[in-house]
């Protein structure tokens, strides 16, 4: 199975899927610092000297003979918290131990692990009408990994959900409830070896087995608990792509059975687009993915389930397609400004709204005068940024630069005081906690934050991950590696640059969301 795109029938290729890396080229991937952390952060939060020193001192050696019960311990991840909806809706992103990220890798990049994973995969890919559009993939033009994982979205999803409106009259899209949440840990050894394997007596305990060491290492991660994965890494992300991966596989089986032949499947992750000519079959796979789900402890998502018997229309999201048809900009930078907060008042934490304040931020970032009236603005952007934590990065960009015009550092001072408070009233800021941090800190080093990751920003003493389970004194130290780049911190500049937060370096991102 492959997931390697050609933009065109001459194009050299862009990206590569996982699944066609070699094991070693594999555990480099999955090592790199934007593997390990997917969340968006300023420059001077660094993982790589981090990882690197925690695999070297991990390299030959088991993670078991270093430490005690990692799962007798709370707080063994680090967790950033994100407000979803500017009221009480949150979702943590964590930032799994590094030695429990390292060794995990290392446990899956042996060359018979790897080997048995693609295997596994070429299995759940058996179904030429089944397509899994999402395994992580590494960039091979320049772009980060994370731009292509978006490129790929573009072509693979949206624009194939497109071609697909000439064989198809009727599109059924459906997604998982809270997926990393409540995935069932055991079930990754399901996957990884078939239930009937997984589940044999002497099966269930053999520790030597690659779907109870996954198993138990994210077990380890999380207290013992046996629901949910972390979110925030393409590891966890591949995780997930094994458990989803083996449902498609027993949503094949059934549909075999049931003898339904008109169709497609296109998975991204936990979404899923079925597209039919009979209604009624559509009807009857959701039954049948219902029951897949059901049998690995996940629920569809009933609320956003929905058929369209006008398939590219329904191929683009809503919010995509409001803002392709609407005015995108005004002479007056209030007025642009008023037309993305609209926009975002109707699609909140949609991508399309990511491109609109990239677009703001790039009109902003070429203007050499001084911004006339920033407060308003200042005022605009804010409650944008409230209402949508995707936009964090961006609207801190934005901020940086509107504060930039303010008159003197004292009024910058106590704007940026305005706008931590106005975060304060709501909970689980943890992530925008640390994108403030960035805006004030060229204007005032004594503004303080509650996040952890902010204090040691400041220069304070605080350890992200709990140690208290680590034994080894070489392998305390590796962890001990900071993950503030201090010289990336001196040199510093009060506007935010658009290098810092774009995704795509060589091109425009216009299509892609």
């Amino acid at each position: 199975m492959s997931d390697e795109v050609m933009d065109s029938a001459v194009a050299a290729p862009r990206r590569k899927s996982i699944l066609e890396l070699a094991a070693a080229e594999a555990q480099a991937f999955l090592l790199k610092p934007e593997s390990y952390c997917s969340l968006d952060l300023p420059p001077y939060i660094r993982f790589d000297a981090l990882i690197e020193a925690t695999h070297e001192a991990l390299t030959g050696k088991k993670l078991s003979d270093l430490s005690s019960k990692p799962r007798d311990h709370d707080d063994v991840n680090y967790t950033i918290l994100n407000n979803k909806d500017g009221k009480f809706a949150w979702r943590p992103f964590q930032l799994i131990h590094p030695a429990l990220y390292v060794s995990l890798v290392h446990q899956l990049t042996t060359d018979a692990h790897w080997q048995s994973l693609v295997e596994r995969f070429a299995a759940f890919s058996a179904n030429r009408k089944i397509h899994c559009l999402s395994l992580p993939v590494v960039s091979l033009l320049g772009e980060k990994d994370k731009a292509e994982q978006v490129s790929q979205w573009w072509h693979s999803v949206e624009q194939r959900s497109i071609e697909l409106s000439l064989e198809y009259d009727y599109l059924i899209e459906t997604d998982i409830t809270d997926c990393y949440g409540a995935i069932y840990t055991h079930s990754i050894a399901w996957a990884v070896h078939t239930k009937e394997v997984a589940k044999a007596n002497p099966n269930r305990t053999d520790k030597t087995l690659l779907g109870n060491i996954i198993d138990a290492h994210i077990q380890d991660m999380r207290h013992g608990q046996t629901n949910g994965i972390p979110q925030g890494s393409a590891l966890m992300d591949f995780i997930a792509e094994l458990v989803l991966g083996f449902a498609d596989h027993e949503l094949s089986e059934k549909i075999q059975a049931s003898k339904i032949k008109d169709y497609c499947i296109l998975r991204y992750r936990d979404d899923y687009r079925v597209f039919v000519n009979n209604p009624q079959d559509g009807e009857q796979l959701i039954k049948l993915l219902t029951e897949v789900m059901i049998g690995l402890g996940l629920k569809l998502n009933p609320g956003k389930t929905k058929t369209s018997n006008d398939v590219v229309r329904a191929s683009i999201k809503g919010d995509k397609l409001a803002w392709i048809f609407r005015k995108h900009s005004e002479k007056s930078l209030q007025k642009h400004l008023l037309i993305i907060h609209d926009h975002a008042m109707r699609f909140s934490h949609a991508g399309s709204l990511v491109v609109a304040l990239n677009a703001f931020h790039k009109r902003i970032a070429r203007s050499k005068r001084v911004l006339e009236q920033p407060m308003p603005m200042i005022a605009i952007v804010v409650d944008i940024a409230y209402r949508n934590p995707r936009t964090y990065a961006i609207c801190a960009a934005i901020l940086s630069k509107l504060m930039s015009s303010l008159p003197s550092e004292e009024e910058k001072t106590a704007v940026a005081e305005k706008i931590k408070a106005r975060f304060a009233k709501i909970p689980n800021t943890g992530h925008m906690q640390i994108w403030i941090q960035r805006i004030t800190l060229p204007i005032d080093k004594s503004i303080s934050y509650e996040e952890p990751i902010c204090k040691l920003v400041s220069g304070e003493d605080v350890s992200l991950w709990n140690m208290q389970w680590i034994t080894n004194e070489e392998l305390k130290t590796s962890i001990a590696t900071s993950v503030i780049d201090k010289n990336v911190l001196q040199e510093l500049e009060p506007v935010i640059t658009t290098k810092e937060v774009e995704l795509f370096q060589s091109k425009e991102m216009e299509g892609y969301y």
